[in-house]
């Protein structure tokens, strides 16, 4: 199992050529971050396509240029006033970043070549000279070390991994647990690159969507409402539950990473196994059935 009790930042050190990220575990495993680009898709894409019946617990994290707009009118509720932003925002916006984590019941993560591998997808098309942004969210990205340069020059065509997502078997399949945290947006933009269409303008039909591209998902923002004195964000929880990160913070593999080792922790720690959490999926936080709180008790 994967215990990322007492790893720390100093493991992490930059791997040699490709620019892929690699850490110490506790127990004394390299653990890369795969970097992916257009050049080798292809290749990563079939090391994901091998591995996923094995490791069928997936979590998943993106970077995206944050919130820049909210939307005008009357609102029946916290929820659909939520997702009305969100669809306004990942439509307008692009997806910078996504980090995939593969792991067993368990907590093992897939070798290859001897280490532990966790994936980090980077895009092109996000232009920080032309394309809106909201300014803090692309500081933060700059101080995590995402080089929009390089991206713009060698990152995914996101129609392209929207096709290869799409037959990988880790999508559209049941048997594929996503863990998230407080994911909508993350999911939004997924769906977008999925679909290569607008969101839908109705929440309801985004569930739809989201039920058939997603069937079984976790959110754990929305988990820690079932969890005494358990509250404020990943890297809180985190920390409370004295997981700590292998890799940068604000980058989409590290922060995968530190989503799944949180997720399985919180499970032993306060749901008494995965089983007891089946109660609770599917719920997005601030979404949908989470979303029906009055819209003018909106903090």
């Amino acid at each position: 199992m994967l215990d990322l009790v007492g790893a720390t930042n100093t493991t992490t050190h930059a791997a040699a050529a490709d620019g892929s990220l690699t850490g110490v575990t506790p127990d004394g495993s390299i653990l890369r971050v795969r970097e992916v680009w257009e050049d080798n898709l292809d290749d990563e894409m079939k090391l994901v396509r091998e591995i996923v019946d094995d490791y069928p617990f997936l979590a998943m994290d993106t970077e995206f240029p944050g919130v820049v707009a909210r939307p005008l009118g009357n609102f029946r509720n916290a929820g659909e006033y939520h997702y009305q932003t969100l669809r306004l925002n990942v439509d307008m916006l692009k997806l910078i970043q996504l980090g995939l984590t593969f792991s067993d019941a368990h907590g093992n993560l897939p070798r290859i070549n001897n280490e532990l591998c966790v994936w980090q997808f980077n895009f092109r098309e996000f232009c920080l000279a032309e394309d809106m942004y909201a300014g803090d969210s692309i500081e933060l990205l700059k101080q995590s070390g995402i080089d929009f340069a390089q991206n713009e020059a060698r990152g995914i065509d996101v129609r392209r991994f929207g096709e290869q997502l799409t037959v990988s078997g880790v999508v559209l399949n049941e048997d594929v647990r996503w863990i998230t945290f407080h994911s909508g947006y993350d999911f939004g933009y997924l769906l977008k690159v999925l679909t290569a269409a607008p969101l839908p303008e109705q929440e309801a039909d985004f569930f739809e969507l989201l039920k058939l591209f997603f069937p079984t998902l976790y959110d754990i923002k929305y988990l820690m409402k079932f969890c005494n004195g358990m509250h404020g964000g990943l890297n809180k929880l985190a920390e409370t539950l004295n997981v700590e990160r292998i890799g940068p913070q604000h980058q989409a593999g590290s922060d995968s990473l530190v989503t799944c080792a949180t997720f399985l922790k919180l499970a032993d720690t306060s749901f008494n196994g995965l089983g007891s959490m089946d109660a609770h999926l599917g719920v997005l936080y601030g979404l949908g059935s989470d979303g029906a709180q009055d819209y003018q008790d909106i903090p």
